[in-house]
């Protein structure tokens, strides 16, 4: 029986040859953070298009932290749960502020991951997710981001057991996945999940993932 690590490195092989190894980019950490927000319970096209909005009305942390709530709705409104979010982030960087002495992150990079993660949780709208996407994309610490994409896929392919939750899940990934590979893996399965294995109508015949997938065997042994 193929084991979970040796199934991860054939995924992730497979799916960089078909995608690409994505690369490692320099992002603000705090912007990060806002934009990861805004992405809660909405579209990318919708949270980059609010994202957007706030940079271009606010080009600075503190232009936006001083900004009125309600006008920080309006700016996001197309993304969706404007007044929470607003409140969301309004609240996060107040306290970011408040213990770094400035809108300020950069503090983290030196931070035990765990403790790094407590961190970012213990800020207003951050969960597993959101501290997961800013550890790893902002200071490239070895953590797995798990979404709705990485999380179906995950399942259907095997990497994961099927009843796994989404804290269960990114447990699992982050046991089996080289640390170095975390960003190829996340990337490229929410790319995989977005073109071919898709929650409705999974495209198998363009699955290059089919011949070490389990959702694809069962279906199969099904016909």
């Amino acid at each position: 029986m193929i084991t979970g690590k040796v199934k991860v490195k054939k995924c992730i092989q497979i799916m960089e040859d078909l995608y690409g190894a994505p690369e490692a980019e320099q992002i603000d950490p705090v912007d990060l953070l806002v934009a990861t927000i805004l992405s809660q319970n909405t579209t990318d096209k919708n949270s980059l298009k609010a994202f957007g909005n706030l940079k271009s009305s606010y080009p600075d942390h503190e232009s936006l932290l001083s900004a009125q709530e309600a006008q920080i709705e309006e700016k996001i409104r197309v993304g969706g749960l404007a007044e929470m979010k607003a409140s969301r982030i309004k609240a996060a960087l107040e306290k970011i502020k408040a213990d770094a002495g400035s809108i300020d992150l950069g503090f983290i990079r030196k931070m035990d991951l765990k403790v790094a993660r407590d961190y970012l949780m213990s800020l207003p709208g951050v969960g597993p997710k959101t501290a997961a996407v800013v550890l790893l994309f902002a200071f490239h610490k070895a953590t797995m981001p798990v979404d709705t994409h990485v999380f179906r896929v995950s399942k259907r392919i095997g990497l994961v057991p099927e009843d796994a939750s989404i804290k269960e899940a990114q447990a699992v990934l982050e046991r089996i996945t080289p640390p170095d590979k975390y960003m190829s893996l996340h990337l490229n399965l929410i790319r995989h999940g977005r073109l071919i294995c898709k929650a409705r109508n999974p495209n198998h015949s363009d699955c290059a993932l089919k011949y070490i997938c389990n959702f694809y065997s069962h279906a199969t042994s099904l016909k």
